[in-house]
């Protein structure tokens, strides 16, 4: 599984165990320094990333009908 596969798989277990990131944003080092990057998708690339997970196997249906309907209620 790739590292990207990993971390939504991580993201998606965590989800289900009750963690909550309450920005929707996830904080990723991608300057390979020492400064930090916040970086908060669009709602477009979460949906592209939910087709994904539910694609892979990674979460159900009804768990990607339920995270897109959050998602679209959020705009």
């Amino acid at each position: 599984m790739s590292s990207a596969g990993a971390a939504l798989r991580a993201a998606t277990i965590s989800r289900r165990r009750g963690a909550s990131n309450q920005s929707g944003c996830l904080a990723w080092d991608l300057s390979g320094g020492t400064t930090n990057r916040s970086q908060c998708p669009t709602v477009g690339q979460q949906l592209i990333d939910l087709q994904k997970a539910k694609d892979a196997g990674i979460i159900t249906d009804a768990e990607y009908q339920a995270q897109k309907a959050k998602l679209l209620g959020n705009l």
